[in-house]
């Protein structure tokens, strides 16, 4: 059984990995963006697949979906998760190949805060004070950005949103990540290759007009897919939710330094006031879980000797 310090290692990986994420859908930027997402629905389907054949997990697969089949409504779920990831996907590959990195971290900044607006809307969670507080601090950064672009900062709630959805649904069912993963691009596999097949006849695609290295680059999205998955997931189970609820702030505040230093996305002063405020929205959100954990495991530890 691994120790926490391992699961926040292979936590910390899984982030690390998805924060310089725009360095590789950059090396691509001279292919269209939905070439791109198909290649990573397929690939990632692919390599899946054949992962679990090695390891000899291809029997579970069935077993999975004959399971999942005998719920239709978590069958259902299952599948509109995957085509909510698929359009997380393909948002974040336009949004970076079009130089809006600083949106995508904003957006995924924004995301725990936008889980925890789906479960008052879906399952009636209530806020304490403090969420309230950071709510309305992530409601005025927001706002400031929106003045300051003059259009509603789309990229980012769209990848706020989306991801949120993805994992409410995701929580109510119970699969292994490896396989659930082969299973959630199966839905959408179908899609992405009737699509692919429009791109080649409209001379849209570039798969046969391109570098030996572009295409292996195409391939390997569906390793660059799945790999961070199997680290998030081998790692989360064995840490404290508030030690994954830090750990992902790593993954946008890479996006952002990236996007800015490496590719010269604009961060002005606008900039600054907007994100000071979702920062502070996202401090005041975490730091009283951090608190209240400790509390609790202080507690149950006074209870253990007294015992």
């Amino acid at each position: 059984m691994q120790t926490q310090q391992q699961g926040a290692f292979w936590v910390f990986t899984a982030y690390f990995l998805w924060g310089f994420m725009p360095i590789y859908w950059k090396s691509l930027n001279h292919v269209g963006s939905s070439e791109i997402l198909v290649n990573r629905i397929i690939w990632a389907f692919i390599l899946t697949v054949l992962a679990l054949l090695i390891i000899g997990q291809g029997k579970k697969i069935l077993s999975d979906v004959k399971e999942l089949w005998k719920t239709p409504r978590q069958f259902w779920g299952l599948c509109l998760a995957s085509f909510l990831v698929t359009a997380n996907w393909g948002t974040y590959i336009w949004a970076v190949n079009n130089d809006f990195i600083v949106q995508a971290s904003l957006g995924y900044y924004m995301n725990p805060l936008v889980s925890v607006l789906l479960g008052i809307i879906f399952l009636k969670e209530s806020l304490d004070r403090s969420q309230k507080g950071a709510f309305l601090l992530a409601a005025i950064g927001v706002t400031v950005l929106t003045f300051h672009y003059g259009v509603f900062p789309w990229v980012s709630f769209l990848l706020a949103f989306s991801f949120a959805l993805y994992g409410l649904i995701k929580k109510h069912i119970k699969l292994n990540a490896f396989r659930g993963l082969a299973i959630e691009t199966a839905f959408t596999v179908p899609f992405a290759l009737m699509a692919y097949g429009y791109l080649i006849s409209s001379g849209k695609a570039v798969v046969f007009h391109t570098t030996p290295w572009t295409v292996v680059l195409l391939i390997l999205t569906g390793i660059a897919t799945a790999l961070p998955l199997i680290f998030f997931s081998k790692g989360v189970v064995s840490i404290p939710l508030y030690v994954s609820g830090f750990l992902q702030y790593i993954a946008p505040t890479l996006m952002l330094i990236i996007g800015v230093s490496l590719y010269g996305e604009k961060f002005g002063k606008f900039e600054w006031v907007s994100f000071a405020f979702i920062w502070a929205a996202l401090l005041l959100f975490t730091i009283p879980q951090l608190l209240r954990y400790v509390k609790s495991r202080r507690a149950l530890s006074q209870l253990q000797k007294q015992n």
